[in-house]
């Protein structure tokens, strides 16, 4: 692994100096930098493309899964297929971080496919961030496509980060719900510059009583925009909540169109959202306690996004 590398594992996967004991796949520049499986969670190469097939035994407990992605120079564009096969009763955690660094008139991109296919009673938190560095001209490009389907009382937690340096981004989520199964998904996005970011939602319950909770926050500073589409459709006698939040700073630009589909008496749907620049009294409240302007815009920045 190149030092890029490792700078990146230690932003996106909270990376200590070692894997010892733990599932991991390392990708680097579209090739695998290291690779472990476990007693419990078997990670293989896809027979048929680029890409991983990652399946965790029934019932396993209390373990973690890395698999991280980086390139680390332009002219990558590096394009990955990971399924996920998640036993029934299972309780894990997966990290699946990226970083993207150009350092020179070329593009550089990662486009992560992701399937989760959770068994029954199976719950996984998922924790995916987003990085882009470099000095180069080149684009650093980011596009996560995360599609899911949990079975009867499964949980799928996901919390995604992307904070700055990644010139363009598309992120597509599709999730099918059966009974009772329930999806978090907590999103926070900044963008900065001349950065473009688009997020697209589309959920699916079809199981009596499947939840689904969906809030992003996302800033957009300089001349960036950010568009953002969310579609929840209840089926079932179910419950939906989508709220999307965003701060405008300078000119920042973010069009936001939820949708909401009932096509069940018993479907409860709720959707919030609100777009607007910080609070003058916000800002005067911490120059009083003598934080200057720019110092209480990113501590109110800080908080918004936590």
């Amino acid at each position: 692994m190149n030092n890029i590398t490792q700078k990146f594992l230690e932003i996106v996967s909270d990376y200590k100096g070692s894997f010892d004991g733990v599932a991991y796949n390392i990708r680097e520049d579209g090739g695998c930098a290291g690779r472990q499986s476990t007693e419990h969670i078997k990670i293989e190469s896809k027979p048929d493309g680029p890409g991983l097939v990652i399946t965790i035994d029934p019932h396993t407990k209390g373990e973690t899964v890395y698999i991280p992605a980086c390139v680390t120079k332009s002219n990558i564009n590096d394009l990955v297929y990971n399924d996920f096969y998640v036993g029934e009763g299972a309780d894990v955690v997966i990290v699946a971080g990226c970083g993207v660094h150009a350092d020179g008139d070329a593009e550089a991109r990662h486009n992560g496919i992701h399937r989760f296919f959770l068994g029954k009673g199976s719950h996984v938190l998922y924790k995916e961030k987003h990085v882009g560095t470099g000095s180069g001209k080149g684009l650093r490009r980011i596009d996560p496509v995360t599609d899911m389907v949990l079975e009867e009382d499964a949980v799928m937690e996901m919390d995604t980060i992307q904070i700055r340096g990644v010139d363009r981004t598309t992120r597509s989520t599709t999730g099918v719900l059966k009974a009772r199964a329930k999806l978090i998904i907590h999103e926070r996005l900044m963008t900065d510059g001349e950065e473009r970011a688009l997020t697209d939602f589309n959920v699916v319950m079809e199981g009596e009583d499947s939840k689904v909770d969906l809030i992003s926050r996302s800033v957009a500073r300089g001349s960036s925009y950010q568009e953002y589409h969310s579609k929840i459709t209840g089926n079932n006698r179910c419950t939906g909540h989508s709220e999307c939040d965003a701060i405008l700073v300078g000119n920042g630009k973010v069009n936001a169109s939820p949708e909401l589909y009932a096509g069940h008496l018993d479907a409860e749907l709720i959707h919030e959202a609100a777009i607007g620049k910080i609070a003058g009294e916000q800002i005067l409240k911490l120059k009083t306690l003598g934080l200057t302007q720019e110092e209480a815009e990113e501590k109110i920045i800080q908080g918004f996004l936590r």
